[in-house]
């Protein structure tokens, strides 16, 4: 398997405020920026020969922005990257836009049974997947590297290659803490943070 460097974009506001973002577009903030930056600072010690990478973002600007600073960092072209549309966040329905705090409010039946089973429960509302669902687009994107990667895109993409390659409990999976000023390095079927 080619060799994958990792990371989760840099903090938004959202990502301050505890506020779901899924599929929603939240540019990241000065904090992420800076994170992002620290980020790209230690991808440029770790990569060697850039060119033989392929540099894949999702298309979500919070993981766009971040892998262009990444490249800034590096000393390449910020712009010369791919998306992916695999790779965005989960779609989280009718709970995109709200805070943690307002979903016992105003969806306690569902919330029950997220926390019951947390892998299999289909986010309510248009769009929503489940995080099963979920794993399988993100397995779809990963079957099909081939090239020794960088990826900049959200937490719930690295919890379910975390998953995949750890073979976790899916109920602690999706709760895993994703820092966002970390690279994640995936080698010979291994996970590791640097």
């Amino acid at each position: 398997m080619p060799l994958i460097y990792f990371a989760r974009h840099g903090q938004t506001d959202w990502n301050a405020e505890r506020r779901m973002q899924g599929h929603l577009d939240v540019p990241l903030n000065d904090f992420g920026r800076g994170q992002a930056a620290r980020n790209g600072a230690l991808l440029a010690t770790l990569l060697e020969d850039h060119s033989r990478f392929d540099f894949v973002s999702s298309p979500l600007m919070r993981a766009a922005e971040t892998m262009q600073i990444l490249r800034r960092e590096i000393g390449i072209a910020p712009q010369d990257y791919r998306t992916d549309p695999r790779l965005r966040e989960i779609h989280l329905g009718d709970w995109q836009g709200l805070i943690y705090t307002e979903i016992a409010g105003k969806f306690p039946d569902q919330q029950r049974l997220r926390n019951e089973d947390p892998w299999n429960f289909l986010y309510p509302g248009e769009g929503g997947e489940s995080f099963a669902s979920f794993s399988a687009r993100i397995l779809d994107w990963l079957s099909e590297v081939k090239t020794d990667s960088v990826v900049t895109s959200h937490g719930g993409v690295f919890r379910a290659l975390n998953q995949h390659f750890t073979q976790m409990d899916k109920r602690e999976a999706v709760k895993v803490d994703v820092p966002q000023d970390k690279i994640f390095r995936i080698s010979d079927g291994v996970l590791e943070a640097l």
